[in-house]
């Protein structure tokens, strides 16, 4: 067999060897793998980012129950239903004077409401009484609240459910003469729920509404808890769900879902800077190497004999080239002398004579400009031979 059949037999065993490896490589994959989908949820979009309460509001309507939600509270669109329930997932402290009066005043006809404590702030329960008390927005104040407390969590469990702690973040209440229906917490470190009759209607006081937001209605102890407490007139009328936008920063948007373009980006801009950054190494540059160019060393000699002034010796270095040059391809014209020479030079080099004869001359080299007009002059006379 020749060699390059044996080349040839030896790269088609391969060729098969490494098909049979793949081909039982696939088989290997299909047999211990299986496709299986699944179902991956897009993210949040809509009303959903800016709206906390958007996922009671669809549960409810679910429920067949009327609701409503929006940013203002607007009491003159359920003055005049008593039945209805106000829930304010908003700071009391911040309501307007009117607007309590005509929400005291709906609750008295009948009405539900349902309303949050002020945000944890820099007066709590631990201050004097005197501060504390200061604390208590107007709503809150006329309801019978006269003291806050700082936050605590209080512990819930649901039959057949998980053990929880809720209202971990809002601050407790500590009520004065009032004597509350239902009461949930410790009434020396503040309750932090409370149920309380005014007129005929009722009123829930709560340390925080977290737990009846979107991302935390999924679990079944937040939604008993949430229906408990829409119980007074749940089914009679509207269910108002006011509360303040909320809407993530643009920073903590790019940061969760525009990974996908920062991400390449960061890495472009890493691998840049390292491409340009400094090396690890000594702080001073290695020596740099001995190097045998010739053509380099001719340079430097030229440039040092011309910073020395001696353009005459480059010039006449330059114009020996030229006449050698011009013995070896024309001895006719090389033999001549003076103009008989110039005129024979300037008709084959098809250039002025005037050139020609200065190229030539070694008067006033000296001077820089007249130095270069000769020598670029008889540069182009010699690649012209």
């Amino acid at each position: 067999m020749t060699p390059r059949a044996q080349r040839w037999l030896q790269g088609t065993v391969l060729a098969l060897v490494g098909a049979a490896a793949v081909v039982a490589a696939v088989a290997w994959f299909l047999h211990t793998h299986e496709r299986v989908e699944e179902q991956e949820p897009e993210p949040a979009s809509g009303e959903v980012l800016w709206n906390p309460l958007y996922a009671l509001r669809q549960s409810l309507v679910a429920d067949g129950q009327r609701a409503v939600s929006r940013q203002r509270l607007q009491p003159e669109l359920f003055a005049g239903a008593p039945g209805d329930t106000v829930l304010l997932d908003i700071d009391p402290a911040r309501m307007r004077g009117d607007e309590v009066d005509a929400l005291l005043d709906w609750v008295d006809r009948g009405g539900h409401l349902l309303v949050r404590t002020p945000p944890p702030g820099p007066v709590d329960g631990d201050e004097d009484d005197a501060a504390a008390a200061s604390a208590v927005p107007p709503l809150l104040h006329r309801l019978g609240v006269e003291a806050l407390a700082a936050p605590q969590c209080v512990h819930l469990q649901v039959e057949a459910g998980d053990p929880h702690v809720e209202l971990c973040e809002g601050r407790r209440l500590r009520l004065g003469d009032v004597r509350p229906r239902l009461a949930w917490g410790d009434a020396e470190a503040g309750h932090a729920f409370v149920r309380i009759d005014h007129g005929r209607g009722t009123v829930d006081l709560l340390a925080d509404f977290d737990f009846l937001q979107n991302p935390q209605l999924d679990e079944a102890t937040h939604q008993a808890l949430a229906r408990q407490l829409l119980a007074p007139n749940y089914g009679r009328g509207t269910v108002h769900l006011v509360h303040a936008t909320y809407l993530p920063s643009l920073w903590w948007r790019l940061a969760r879902h525009g990974w996908p373009l920062w991400l390449p980006l960061a890495l472009l801009l890493a691998g840049a800077l390292w491409r340009r950054a400094q090396r690890f190494g000594p702080w001073l540059p290695s020596p740099a190497g001995a190097r045998r160019s010739l053509r380099e060393h001719v340079r430097a000699s030229g440039a040092l004999l011309h910073r020395l002034g001696q353009a005459p010796l480059l010039y006449e270095a330059v114009r020996e080239a030229f006449l050698a040059r011009l013995r070896r391809r024309d001895p006719a014209t090389a033999a001549l002398a003076g103009e008989a020479r110039v005129q024979a030079l300037a008709e084959r080099m098809q250039l002025p004579h005037y050139l020609v004869r200065d190229a030539l001359s070694r008067n006033g080299v000296q001077d820089r400009q007249t130095y270069l007009a000769r020598v670029r002059t008889l540069i182009q006379m010699r690649n012209r031979l």
